[in-house]
């Protein structure tokens, strides 16, 4: 083998090294950056989950406080003796 040839191949194997070990890079990057906004939206959907719980206690409070101030239905027929 001539000096050129060997020279093409240890270039193409550095080119092949170089290109995986940046592909490995930039994937384990994205892995990490997906796990990041996966702890975040998962931190603000519960925070959401909290206000919604809250909100329907209160909702359930004031159905409650207009059915006191409402009072029993009325009925439509009258009761005489």
């Amino acid at each position: 083998m001539s000096a050129e040839i060997i020279a093409i191949i240890i270039s193409a194997v550095g080119l092949m090294l170089t290109m995986g070990t940046m592909m490995l890079a930039g994937f384990a990057w994205c892995v990490r950056r997906i796990d990041a906004v996966d702890q975040r939206l998962g931190a603000r959907i519960d925070a959401v989950a909290a206000d919604v719980n809250e909100l329907k206690i209160s909702v359930a409070e004031l159905k409650i406080s207009v059915a006191r101030l409402e009072g029993p239905p009325r009925h439509l027929l009258v009761a005489t003796r």
